[in-house]
């Protein structure tokens, strides 16, 4: 691979745009050797600023060309400004470098999107607007051009041949074929994309003060006509989920044709094989030490899924009730064990609180939140009006109910002692009262019989579990890109060698 230093980019701009007389050049820091560009940003002396890119290999110069040409086209069909190359110069060793004008902006922090906010909407509109677009103006460009059953064979060819190399782990490789072999989740219309939307490559409105909206996207090399899903992976995978939200709202408004409802699911999928990607790219420069540093990012992604299954799986297991206390007479536990367990027509728990999940009946008698499958569920026993039951502290040490509001696997004793003795009434009295409802927050599998502990003497409490409200950061703007110091070319030093220090 060629590499070249900024002076000698700024030289190759000069030659390629006529009028272009350099008076500085700043050189973008690479990201390592599997980079497919060089970048460097030039200022001539009519304080225009330009942006070279260099290809390194014959496929960054290929996919350059193709770029090119549909971004000409589509300057008249975008309301996005895009970066059109303004002139082109040879390189020695084959290909070309192309240089377009500067485009203002500041690049985001995806995770910093706050939802409901101009920039997500904005972001979810012009995607939808890209995706509308007619699919003709990418075939006239000759950038690639893929149907749905052909684009799920690609990505599988693309996981064998990962799977060759022996550092994907099994857990991982089953759990993607069985998505892509999944027909169901592949039935969709392909659309015009990006193919690289990410934190580099959108640009914001400038911190004028004002709210920021999307200004532009940048690095059009990986454009094709494919799945839509592909723009959105890595919004899936870094937006706050409530930031998601209203990006997908507007993008869904803003659509042309109703998008699939499996679009979320792939996004995911395609955010996870990214690593398989940025591993391949590693291995095919050579790169060992990369290649195997993603291959520990592989390993941990795995162990991280492993993770999440489990939880939800030990969130869908049925509650396995504690027995009667041991003081209760026979005839009362009998009781109460062979009550019928509420259904569906057993009226709703639920908790007017901003922060508090609301609790709804189910077919098989448990109330749950609707904070999402890992969170545990309320049951209820009975006919009768439940019971009040006093809701644990955030620092009590054995609380039934988490920070978050969702319910502690670690929550079992004190629960139970609280739920089956919430009014100080003795044990004794329960074939008196085998009508009252008793609400139970769920612990483990097996509960432990609850201990000779103190009853609670207060009979009425609050209902309203403890609760913490996240709130999405506010956008962060950061700097527009990572560079080299600024070199004026008014001497001759004849150094073309610069610090990577970035620029403040």
């Amino acid at each position: 691979m060629t590499s070249r230093g900024p002076l000698a980019l700024a030289a190759l701009a000069s030659a390629a745009v006529p009028g272009l007389d350099p008076s500085s050049v700043e050189g973008v820091v690479g990201s390592g050797p599997t980079r497919s560009f060089e970048v460097a940003f030039v200022q001539d002396h009519e304080h225009r600023r330009w942006v070279i890119r260099c290809p390194r290999t014959p496929a960054a110069s290929a996919r350059l060309e193709q770029s090119a040409a549909l971004l000409a086209l589509l300057t008249r069909r975008l309301t996005l400004p895009v970066p059109v190359v303004k002139g082109w110069v040879a390189l020695p060793e084959g290909g070309r470098a192309g240089v377009h004008a500067y485009l203002t902006g500041r690049m985001i922090d995806l995770a910093s999107i706050t939802p409901g906010s101009k920039l997500a909407v904005g972001l979810g509109r012009a995607l939808a607007h890209l995706h509308n677009l007619d699919r003709r103006v990418y075939e006239e460009a000759g950038v690639p051009v893929y149907e749905a059953e052909a684009y799920r064979t690609r990505r599988l060819a693309e996981l064998d041949r990962a799977a060759a190399t022996g550092r994907v782990p099994t857990g991982l490789l089953t759990r993607w074929e069985h998505t892509l072999e999944d027909i169901s989740l592949w039935r969709f219309t392909t659309t015009p994309t990006h193919g690289g939307i990410g934190s580099s490559t959108i640009l914001a409105t400038p911190d004028d003060g004002e709210e920021p909206d999307i200004k532009a996207l940048l690095g059009w090399e990986s454009a094709q006509v494919a799945d839509p899903a592909d723009d959105l992976a890595a919004l899936v995978g870094e937006l706050h989920p409530d930031s998601l939200d209203t990006v997908l709202e507007a993008y869904a408004h803003a659509r042309s044709d109703r998008p699939d409802q499996h679009l979320q699911e792939r996004a995911r999928l395609v955010h996870q094989m990214q690593l398989v990607r940025t591993m391949m790219s590693a291995v095919a420069a050579g790169d060992d030490d990369g290649a195997e540093e993603h291959a520990r990012s592989l390993r941990r992604l795995d162990d991280q899924l492993a993770r999440e299954d489990e939880e939800r799986a030990a969130a869908a297991k049925p509650v396995v009730r504690a027995p009667a206390a041991g003081d209760a007479s026979d005839e009362a536990a009998a009781s109460t064990d062979t009550q019928p367990v509420a259904t569906a027509g057993t009226p709703a728990v639920g908790s007017t609180g901003d922060g508090d999940a609301a609790v709804s009946s189910t077919d098989d008698g448990a109330v749950r939140g609707d904070g999402g499958d890992e969170e545990s569920a309320v049951e209820v026993e009975g006919t009768g009006a439940p019971t009040p039951v006093e809701a644990a502290s955030d620092d009590t040490a054995d609380g039934a109910v988490t920070e978050s509001g969702k319910a502690d696997p670690t929550a079992t004793d004190t629960a139970d002692t609280t739920n089956q003795v919430a009014t100080g009434a003795p044990a004794a009295d329960a074939s008196k009262t085998s009508a009252t409802a008793t609400a139970q927050i769920p612990a483990a599998a097996e509960t432990t019989p609850p201990s000779d502990g103190p009853a609670a003497t207060d009979g009425a409490t609050s209902t309203d579990s403890a609760s913490t409200t996240v709130t999405a950061p506010v956008p962060r703007l950061v700097r527009e890109h990572e560079t080299a110091e600024i070199v004026p070319l008014t001497g001759d030093e004849g150094d073309d060698v610069l610090p990577p220090t970035p620029r403040r």
